[in-house]
């Protein structure tokens, strides 16, 4: 095996070169050729030149799927590959005896579970040595029920139980449930695992990193004009709209009738209303954790991680001009007003999660 400085050495050249497509393939198949199964590890970091930086397609692919290990595949990928299937059939088996405990027709999204499993352990020897039943019970919650049930004379008694309730797969709950993997598995979690598993997930639900709506997602990507100074508060809160976003609040947080049909539902943040292209401001410093086009509901839309579990979304945009996994800092322009989603207007939506839970975002703006 090679000794640390030699790791040390590969990683700090490839690091400096990895940009550039040939070199990169060329410290790929060096490092595979000659450096131990660890710089193995080190060659699959540089093997992709998309969003998912950190992790070489095809094995992706073969991890996921039955399909046949070509024989040209290095013996060490092969491992990494078994290894990671005899995982997955852990991970199943644990879903389904959680499933098992579940009712209303409520299950667990397997490839959720699966993707963040791969962004997280991967590079471990043998994740195949996880305790995957633990892993899997970190996106339930468990509730108390009771029910009727009768002895065997016939006579009705309470039972109480206990039901598996699964978390939503809304990326906008997972810090809960990664601040539940970092406590019972011990893992340190950082944003470039969440951003990698957010990649990994939509590859393999939409066949590519990104979802195909039918428009190019670059052509949603530009550069937006800076306006006005940045408008801060004491604590450091910047409003995404300016001084005066309180005249442009359209809906506040809470309990509304429907925009778009009939009835009420709950506002999970707070609408905006101002012209389209009005450039939007990030609230806080933070790294994009995701950008995301989708016709309904959000239209385009970003989520910003603050850290701590942290995070705010600017829906409906009508472009963005930063990338995911990038660093903002408060005020820094990062997309534009637009009515994309389920929209009757131009405006922002402005929501606010903290571990999970929604705040009204009023309370925190300058």
């Amino acid at each position: 095996m090679a000794d640390p400085a030699t790791l040390l050495m590969a990683a700090k050249a490839a690091l400096a070169l990895g940009s550039n497509e040939k070199t990169r393939k060329l410290i790929r198949n060096v490092l595979i050729i000659v450096l131990s199964p660890v710089a193995f590890l080190i060659a699959v970091i540089f093997g992709l030149g998309d969003a998912m930086s950190t992790h070489n397609n095809s094995m992706l692919d073969l991890c996921f799927t039955s399909d046949p290990i070509p024989y040209s595949t290095p013996a060490e990928q092969t491992a990494h590959i078994n290894d990671m299937r005899n995982s997955f059939r852990q991970l199943d088996q644990a879903i389904a005896e959680l499933n098992a405990q579940m009712e209303d027709g409520d299950s667990l999204d397997s490839l959720r579970l699966k993707a963040i499993f791969y962004a997280l352990y991967f590079g471990e020897e043998t994740p195949s040595g996880r305790a995957h039943s633990t892993y899997a019970e970190c996106f339930v919650d468990w509730e108390e029920r009771v029910r009727i049930c009768e002895d065997e004379d016939g006579e009705e008694y309470e039972e109480t139980y206990l039901v598996a309730i699964p978390l939503t797969d809304d990326i906008m709950n997972l810090p809960i449930i990664y601040g539940r993997i970092a406590s019972a598995m011990g893992t340190a979690i950082t944003v470039d695992d969440q951003i990698n598993a957010v990649e990994i997930y939509f590859r393999r639900l939409y066949g590519g990193a990104v979802p195909d709506y039918g428009d190019s997602f670059g052509a949603w990507l530009g550069t937006l004009p800076v306006s006005d100074e940045p408008f801060i508060g004491a604590d450091g809160f910047c409003s995404p709209l300016g001084e005066s976003w309180r005249q442009l609040v359209s809906s506040p947080y809470g309990w509304r009738p429907n925009p778009t049909g009939a009835g009420k539902e709950f506002h999970t943040g707070i609408d905006l209303a101002t012209a389209a292209g009005t450039p939007i401001r990030a609230a806080l410093d933070g790294t994009v954790l995701y950008v995301r086009r989708s016709n309904g509901g959000y239209g385009l839309h970003l989520v910003l991680d603050h850290g701590g579990g942290f995070l705010t979304m600017y829906a409906h945009c009508s472009s963005v001009s930063v990338t995911q996994g990038s660093r903002v800092s408060a005020g820094d322009v990062i997309a534009a007003v637009g009515r994309t989603g389920r929209s009757t207007g131009n405006h922002l939506h402005f929501e606010i999660r903290n571990n999970g839970q929604t705040e009204n975002p009023a309370a925190y703006l300058p």
